[in-house]
């Protein structure tokens, strides 16, 4: 099975000021898969998933060394425009963070700040963007309603169909079922595991049953060091690494 590598880390150390966060970072993430980066609290996930579209600059006094690569090319190149890396490679955050605007609105945001003037192009892709979330049959009738009246669940799928409005190519998750129900979680999952045919997943969960119920690959992250990456399955049953396996069957974390 050859996968195409979508994203690239290579030799990746970071910096919060004079603290490393993460420490020479090598990995793929293949196209149309999902990756799932698992470890304990404060280990680097978060970190290293926003430097996938240059969430971490936002941050003052940070340094990046090493390379991410979107399709070949450096993100953080200088020719690079980092309004264009977030629209290809769009993100869902831990808490669902709905504008406090209509539920159309919300979705058309990104349309409108990438220049969409085009009306009917604009309803059309809101459209389109609701029901690849699986938000359509909930709210159709409601789309001109706040969606802070909406249930958490359904908060972050508006922010997973907002995300897609604007077709990106890689979708990125925080803990997105963090604060949610394992209902409502059930669901995310369930779209997960269908947007996977279109877009490249890379999901950080400290789940480890949901890491294992819908990722390809399965990136393990200890104190800023990625100890071990593989297909889900081999992590989860043959790890090779003891401090994985430690993980994995709960000795710590």
């Amino acid at each position: 099975m050859h996968n195409n590598i979508k994203m690239k880390a290579e030799n990746v150390d970071f910096f919060y000021g004079p603290r490393q966060a993460l420490k020479d970072i090598n990995l793929d993430i293949c196209e149309k898969r999902v990756t799932a980066i698992i470890g304990p609290s404060g280990c680097g996930k978060s970190t290293f998933i926003r430097l996938l579209n240059r969430m971490n600059e936002l941050i003052p006094n940070t340094s990046l060394k090493g390379r991410i690569l979107l399709d070949g090319e450096d993100i953080f190149g200088q020719q690079v425009d980092a309004v264009g890396i977030r629209r290809r490679v769009g993100m869902v955050f831990q808490k669902p963070n709905p504008f406090p605007k209509s539920i159309f609105e919300n979705v058309s945001y990104g349309l409108h700040v990438n220049g969409v003037k085009d009306k009917k192009l604009i309803e059309k892709k809101v459209v389109s963007s609701l029901e690849k979330a699986a938000l359509w049959d909930d709210i159709k009738d409601r789309l001109h309603e706040s969606a802070l009246k909406l249930s958490g669940g359904q908060q972050q799928r508006l922010c997973i169909a907002r995300c897609l409005a604007v077709e990106p190519e890689v979708l990125l998750f925080d803990e997105p079922c963090a604060s949610l129900d394992p209902i409502s979680t059930g669901k995310i999952e369930e779209l997960i595991m269908e947007l996977k045919k279109y877009y490249t997943i890379v999901i950080v969960t400290h789940n480890m049953q949901q890491a294992a119920r819908i990722s390809d690959h399965t990136a393990f992250f200890l104190l800023g060091e990625l100890i071990e990456m593989g297909k889900t399955q081999d992590i989860f049953t043959a790890p090779k690494d003891k401090r994985t396996e430690d993980y994995i069957t709960g000795r710590f974390g």
